[in-house]
């Protein structure tokens, strides 16, 4: 009878317990299976790139960008970090800063820096530069996505040559059947003419060309690289991956996107087959704007 009261206060105990946990974040493969960081870093260890699909304002979030970060470059040294956040035509100031030519304040004074860039991203910059890693900044210039957006993508061809080294190379391929533009110019409806929602799709698509381009050069020089972008561009391996895949299918690529949902106990039904790895996060979860 003891004994068998014992059981029963240690299995309440225990739910009591379990009741009360709170977890910051679980982790879960496609499948909506759980999984230890250990068992996806494991994974990611021959990766040749790692597609960090981020939502912009989730400080947790960033908080595992930087852990997936230092343990990719505690598996190998030759890493490179490259991320949606910087616009191609700040390289120079990107490469001169970590250099050490000048200053921070001098850095953030000439670079296009997104608002929230001091609380999420610096310390991913300040972790390449203690590091002497290359940081690329891989997006299109906003001004040329923009171009595409409001006169189509043929506008790209009257830059002249300079401004073309900030993009991919044209012409820039689009199919506007793949699942995320699909998704993109349907889930507008009505709500703006055809040809202004198909541009907004094909604007979307100039910037995960160009957001592959380089990282395709990164790897082609003999890097790993883990680029950080909005999980849009890289959710259901579309977006930049399909870009990545024309330029070379023999690269290995994990994805890792992001599940906001109120119990990340389980996996949402809607979030299995996101990504190699999904990161889930409470909806309550602090902002940083």
């Amino acid at each position: 009878m003891k004994t068998l009261f014992s059981v029963l206060f240690l299995c309440l105990f225990g739910v009591s317990l379990t009741a009360q946990d709170k977890p910051a974040y679980a982790l879960y493969n496609q499948d909506g299976k759980s999984v230890k960081y250990s068992k996806m870093m494991k994974d990611i260890a021959d990766a040749d790139i790692v597609l960090f699909g981020e939502n912009h304002n989730n400080a947790l979030i960033h908080w595992f960008e930087l852990q997936v970060t230092k343990s990719m470059y505690e598996q190998a040294s030759n890493l490179t970090l490259a991320a949606e956040m910087f616009e191609a035509d700040d390289q120079l100031v990107i490469d001169e800063y970590l250099a050490g030519l000048y200053d921070h304040k001098m850095f953030a004074d000439e670079a296009k820096l997104w608002k929230n860039y001091t609380t999420d991203y610096k310390p991913l910059l300040d972790f390449a530069k203690e590091n002497n890693l290359p940081f690329i900044a891989s997006n299109i210039p906003r001004r040329y996505a923009r171009m595409v957006y409001k006169r189509g993508i043929s506008s790209l061809d009257s830059l002249d040559d300079l401004a073309k080294s900030y993009i991919a190379p044209l012409p820039i391929e689009i199919d506007l059947s793949l699942p995320g533009y699909k998704f993109m110019i349907e889930s507008m409806g009505s709500h703006a003419p055809k040809g202004s929602i198909e541009n907004m799709a094909r604007s979307q698509a100039s910037k995960d060309a160009t957001m592959a381009h380089f990282i395709l050069q990164a790897v082609k020089a003999g890097n790993r690289v883990i680029h950080y972008n909005g999980a849009f561009h890289s959710n259901n391996f579309d977006g930049i991956n399909h870009y990545l895949r024309a330029g070379n299918s023999e690269l290995k690529i994990i994805t890792i996107s992001i599940a906001d949902q109120e119990d990340i106990s389980k996996l949402d039904e809607d979030k299995l087959e996101l990504a190699d790895y999904i990161f889930a996060i409470p909806t309550d979860m602090t902002k940083t704007y």
